[in-house]
């Protein structure tokens, strides 16, 4: 009989557990603002983040990683809705990095699990992550701020 409710206690518990993952999976999360540092860190513009006037999407992938494609479709689509808007504002870049093949730059931008995304704005500052697949209209409301001129979290 005991051993019966320890495997219903351990059952809720990894049905609660599942849940809340599941729940945060693919939101976009703001991240709190780091006092600014003395410029960008060189793994972040060597990739070309903070050099431009554009804010940039940097996703992690892998070969491996079935979800990955479904953030690259979701990107490349937030993406082409902006350049087609034709509104005189900085189109966001798009930046895939193989996690495989820049295990450095994952671990000093924490990425956990696979697919990972971050907004990025003009200076280089991380403003957004995404753990999962994010949603379209989740990422477009995310980026439209980071497109204006100036600092919208300021």
């Amino acid at each position: 009989m005991t051993g019966i409710i320890v495997l219903l206690v351990v059952l809720v518990a990894a049905l609660v557990v599942g849940t809340v993952l599941r729940s945060r999976s693919g939101a976009v999360r703001a991240v709190a603002a780091e006092p600014e540092a003395a410029g960008v860190d060189p793994l972040l513009s060597a990739l070309g983040i903070g050099v431009g006037p554009e804010p940039t999407v940097l996703h992690f992938s892998a070969p491996w990683c079935g979800p990955c494609a479904a953030v690259r479709r979701v990107v490349t689509q937030v993406i082409d809705n902006f350049a087609a808007a034709r509104d005189d504002l900085p189109i966001p870049r798009d930046v895939e990095v193989d996690l495989d093949e820049n295990p450095e730059l994952a671990r000093k931008l924490g990425v956990l699990s696979l697919p990972t995304t971050f907004l990025f704005d003009a200076n280089g500052t991380e403003r957004f992550r995404v753990s999962g697949v994010p949603n379209a209209a989740d990422l477009t409301s995310a980026l439209e701020p980071l497109r204006a001129p100036g600092d919208f979290l300021s």
